[in-house]
């Protein structure tokens, strides 16, 4: 299977933009076979999804916490799922983390495997 290596995270003030990228290496050829998931966790709370893209990107999700500000999106050309993240907000500090889903669809966290190892999003002023 691939691994995936997150990218992007960086510190940045409220109400900025930031986007991260989710890399697939090694046996890339199976990438458009799974769903992509992102997700967060901050210390002392459980990692939860925040968004998924089904494999051929013609389907999306997103929590409550982040619709309507971050787009997920796929190059599967590039072996590469985005996350785009606008009026970002304190409360979306956390280390960001990428998943592939058991299947064409979902990203639960209890099934999602082939985590990266992740990358710190920082909101302050």
């Amino acid at each position: 299977q691939f691994a995936l290596v997150e990218s992007g995270g960086d510190l940045v003030q409220p109400g900025g933009s930031l986007r991260l990228s989710c890399a697939a290496s090694g046996f890339t050829f199976t990438f458009n076979y799974y769903a992509i998931g992102w997700f967060r966790q901050v210390p002392g709370k459980e990692r939860e999804e925040i968004s998924c893209i089904s494999s051929s990107g013609g389907s999306t999700s997103y929590s409550d916490s982040v619709k309507g500000r971050f787009t997920i999106s796929r190059d599967n050309a590039k072996n590469t799922v985005y996350l785009q993240m606008n009026s970002l907000k304190p409360e979306d500090t956390a280390v960001y983390y990428c998943a592939r889903g058991p299947s064409s669809q979902g990203c639960d966290v209890r099934t999602a495997s082939s985590w990266g190892q992740g990358t710190q999003v920082t909101v302050s002023s």
